[in-house]
């Protein structure tokens, strides 16, 4: 079965790179204490460039309840995202596409038996 699934993340991402964009996934490690110094390292950006389709909300989804504790507001984004080859996106990473920069409210993760495919996120500027 993992190789069905493996076959369909290469589907998924061949999909949404031809219809989506090209966007940057980042996070932020925060730097580590140095005894020497008595300070920290500096926090290191690490970005990772993925496929993806951005999509509004539909009129009818707006204000209703996504998932426990967020709300879809106006001007949120559906961002799917190609998971094959990428580290899971957590609520500390950003979204950089189409010049803006969107905070991760809630991440979905489409995963049938063990691969993920798409990583659903909602974005919010």
């Amino acid at each position: 079965m993992s190789a069905f699934y493996e076959e369909m993340a290469g589907v998924a991402l061949e999909l949404i790179s031809e219809f989506g964009q090209t966007i940057t996934l980042r996070d932020t490690v925060p730097g580590e204490y140095d005894p020497v110094t008595g300070g920290s390292t500096p926090d290191v950006e690490v970005n990772q460039p993925a496929q993806a389709i951005l999509q509004d909300y539909a009129l009818q989804q707006a204000g209703m309840s996504y998932a426990e504790g967020t709300v879809i507001k106006q001007g949120d984004k559906k961002i799917l995202v190609a998971a094959q080859g990428l580290t899971s996106p957590t609520l500390t990473t950003t979204v950089i596409a189409d010049g803006a920069t969107w905070t991760i409210v809630n991440v979905k993760e489409i995963n049938p038996a063990g691969t993920p495919l798409v990583y659903e996120l909602q974005g919010r500027r």
